[in-house]
């Protein structure tokens, strides 16, 4: 499961909506919404995530936080190092290798990390 998805699973058990239902008010399948939600479809277009929002009635933050989460929801990434240092190239592929081994705590603690070594540099 993608953050989207469990944004969005989460926004519909909030309201009771079923699957079946938002699928039909937003123009897509319930499969492809399931799909969605699972991590087995990628990122959902603009145009989705506005219909998204609209549907739930979603405004200002809350609707910039659901797109943010939609962006960083790719459920098969790619990182190209080339070019990058020695470093850079470790650090990806041990990521790649071992991220199923982690455990959350684990995992939102390196995001942590990463997010403040970014923003020590803007």
């Amino acid at each position: 499961m993608t953050p989207f998805g469990e944004k969005l699973r989460a926004l519909r058990a909030e309201r009771g909506v079923s699957q079946k239902a938002m699928a039909e008010a937003i123009g897509v399948s319930a499969a492809y919404l399931s799909a969605l939600e699972h991590g087995r479809r990628g990122a959902p277009t603009w145009t989705l995530i506005q219909k998204i929002i609209g549907y739930f009635n979603i405004i200002w933050d809350d609707a910039e936080d659901l797109a943010r989460l939609a962006e960083n929801s790719h459920p098969r990434v790619r990182i190209d190092t080339s070019g990058l240092s020695p470093a850079a190239t470790e650090l990806a592929n041990l990521l790649a290798e071992s991220i199923e081994k982690l455990d959350e705590a684990e995992l939102r603690r390196l995001s942590a990390s990463i997010r403040a070594a970014l923003g020590r540099r803007i």
